[in-house]
């Protein structure tokens, strides 16, 4: 005969009344899209990667269609650095040449993709891996830079190699597997009008990803609990009047600038709400979207 230990009664209570709570977001989102950037030290960390891919498998099996796309600038720096191709940034993009642009694309395309690919498997789901290239579905065009010079103070363009910004998404393809058990493992590579590889930000990619299939959520996991106030608290809904407010006086600066940016053009272009969330804590996702209190910024456009 096969016995389990007993379990706390109070612990059991929890339970179900998370489940419980739960409820009333089950269905509200059923049959919704939610587009989620992964990335960040929660990449590199085994356990929260396999607790990121059961919650993204749970969220299929629950109804939703969620989308992953994701990044991989620490292991593109990490492969270069063994090869000895050196690379440059320029306001935090990585100048991308041609030695560099293949380098890319075996890193994201190939290794990262299919390790996410094999851990939401590995956790029941059916996920298949894609790039921007695929079905054409991402086109992109070269991004440019300019910088002013001290010198002169004329305004020159800065080259950036293989660095683009998407400027077509078409949803043919993610529809599509929206209609069966597949969840979409996206890598933030497009294509250009001659067939040219480019390196695209993977935040901006799930930005015009859920643009492109009207996302209710787009979620940004990165390594903060999402905007803060001038005291260090946590704020959990901004409107777009109120995020440009927070930019101006400065409440919000440097990296989470273009973040917060991406998610205002996502809600701006038909995403319901963009919410920014700190991947290092375990199962925040579920914690963001069946339970009342949140647990990150949600930005909404008013």
């Amino acid at each position: 005969m096969f016995t389990l230990p007993p379990e706390d009664p109070e612990d059991m209570l929890v339970k179900a009344r998370t489940l419980s709570e739960a409820l009333p977001y089950m269905r509200k989102y059923s049959g919704k899209t939610f587009v989620i950037k992964y990335g960040g030290h929660a990449m590199g960390d085994p356990e929260l990667a396999m607790q990121f891919a059961r919650d993204v498998v749970l969220l299929k099996k629950v109804g939703i269609n969620p989308i992953v796309v994701h990044g991989g600038g620490p292991q593109i720096g990490q492969l270069l650095e063994r090869l000895r191709i050196q690379s440059s940034f320029i306001d935090g993009l990585r100048v991308t040449d041609a030695a560099t642009i293949d380098v890319v694309e075996m890193v994201l395309s190939g290794k990262i993709n299919k390790e996410i690919v094999t851990w939401v498997n590995d956790a029941g789901g059916v996920a298949i891996g894609l790039s921007g290239k695929d079905g054409d579905m991402i086109r992109a065009r070269k991004l440019t830079r300019t910088a002013r010079d001290p010198d002169s103070n004329i305004e020159k363009e800065l080259d950036l190699g293989f660095v683009g910004e998407p400027y077509a998404v078409d949803p043919t393809i993610l529809q599509t597997l929206a209609k069966s058990d597949m969840i979409p493992v996206i890598a933030p590579i497009g294509i250009g009008d001659a067939g040219e590889t480019f390196n695209i930000n993977a935040d901006t990619v799930a930005g015009a990803v859920a643009s492109a299939v009207h996302a209710a959520r787009l979620y940004m996991l990165t390594d903060v609990s999402g905007v803060m106030d001038g005291k260090g608290n946590r704020l959990t809904d901004l409107t777009g009047p109120e995020v440009e407010e927070l930019i101006a006086e400065g409440t919000i600066s440097g990296g989470m600038i273009p973040k917060v940016e991406t998610c205002l053009a996502a809600v701006k272009n038909g995403v319901e709400a963009a919410v920014i969330l700190n991947g290092k804590v375990p199962h925040t996702i579920l914690l963001e979207i069946y339970t009342p209190q949140g647990a990150g910024t949600l930005i909404r456009a008013r």
